[in-house]
């Protein structure tokens, strides 16, 4: 499988880009798209479709192909990929159904591969990962793999996007999935975030929406141990502050915590939601804020991949947090730089506003402040 990156700020730089691109006889059937909502999706998508592209696209906090990120731009991925090695699937969920409409997608996928892998990605920023993860779980099993991330906006908080030829919703999925047989995926969800304190439980919650912590409303404990103030409605700084460095940390059993920062805040009563379940009783831990070492550990998350598991690589596709890049800085530069000389390949990635994949040693989850990095290859026939 051949694959080629490309980026642009417009339409008619990327039209460029794709133009020089396929002049040397390459012919990509499969685009990533990752781009910001003021980009003019529906030309992309008519670029594309004209191309006869087929294209898994996703609205963004920020894309990039290198170690130079931007916001406002397009990111794309172009494969080559055969057509008979992969699906591509498109659902919404406006009856919050997202378990339902994730098997629905595995039923599909399980009648064209015995063993498929799946990208995705999703809209809206109270869809519940965690249920979309546990649907694929139902029909392709525990061991199924699963890579993705949630659309961004620009960090506006206003409205999201998943994208595919001639189509599109704010509250939906797009997924690719993979025929493993035929095209070797391997990931790793690494997150660095430290815990703080002793642990809390969860007095109230339904599925993604935590009502109380030990007895108090969940916003209301949760900025205590910040130390945030002017907590309101209309104070986004300190909102996205909440959210990037002072995260709830989901303790497991088996495996590493996970990340689960506030997103959505009621007012009527200081709950809020989650990108991902958190039983009602379960044991949490507040983070706070990262310091170097969160890079270093990404990066040899992702050699040691390498090493134990993904020797050779055609492409690889990122879905970092956008918490990382505000709480990090021009230091994240240093991570997808580190990241991206792994392997050395074509590489695409976007900010979102949440990822999946399989944490260090644990479950699939839905992550936050976490890096997934996705390694594609096909594999050779005799």
């Amino acid at each position: 499988m051949k694959a080629k990156s490309i980026k642009g700020t417009s339409i008619e730089e990327i039209k460029s880009a794709l133009e020089n691109s396929v002049a040397d006889g390459f012919a990509p059937t499969l685009a990533l798209v990752f781009l910001s909502v003021v980009q003019d999706r529906k030309a992309i998508m008519n670029l594309l479709d004209d191309k006869g592209i087929q294209i898994f696209g996703v609205t963004t906090n920020g894309e990039f192909i290198d170690e130079d990120t931007q916001q406002g731009s397009v990111a794309m991925l172009l494969l080559d990929l055969d057509t008979n090695y992969f699906q591509l699937y498109f659902e919404e969920y406006p009856k919050k159904n997202y378990r339902e409409v994730a098997a629905s997608l595995a039923k599909m996928a399980k009648k064209n591969f015995d063993k498929p892998t799946f990208l995705i990605g999703t809209s809206h920023p109270a869809v519940d990962g965690e249920e979309i993860l546990r649907g694929l779980e139902d029909i392709a099993g525990e061991d199924v793999n699963a890579f993705g991330g949630a659309a961004g906006d620009d960090y506006t908080f206003n409205e999201n996007f998943v994208f595919t030829n001639g189509r599109e919703t704010n509250e939906g999925i797009v997924c690719i999935a993979l025929d493993e047989t035929k095209v070797e995926v391997k990931g790793i969800a690494t997150c660095g975030w430290k815990a703080v304190g002793t642990e809390k439980t969860v007095t109230k919650s339904v599925g993604n929406h935590i009502y109380t912590i030990e007895n108090e409303p969940a916003l209301d404990i949760t900025v205590k141990y910040g130390g945030l103030e002017n907590i309101s409605p209309g104070n986004k700084e300190v909102l996205m502050e909440l959210a990037t460095n002072f995260a709830l940390q989901l303790q497991r059993e088996k495996g590493d915590p996970v990340m689960r920062p506030p997103l959505v805040v009621d007012w009527e009563d200081r709950s809020y939601y989650t990108s991902g379940t958190i039983p009602q009783g379960s044991k949490i831990r507040f983070s706070i804020p990262p310091d170097w070492d969160v890079m270093e550990k990404v990066v040899k998350g992702v050699a040691q991949l390498k090493e134990t598991q993904m020797p050779e690589a055609d492409a690889l596709v990122v879905f970092s947090c956008a918490g990382r890049i505000l709480a990090l800085g021009p230091m994240m530069k240093e991570e997808i730089e580190g990241v991206k000389n792994v392997w050395n390949v074509p590489m695409v990635g976007m900010f979102s506003n949440a990822e999946l994949g399989r944490a260090t040693g644990g479950n699939l989850e839905m992550h936050n402040l976490t890096t997934c990095c996705v390694a594609l290859k096909e594999k050779t026939t005799n």
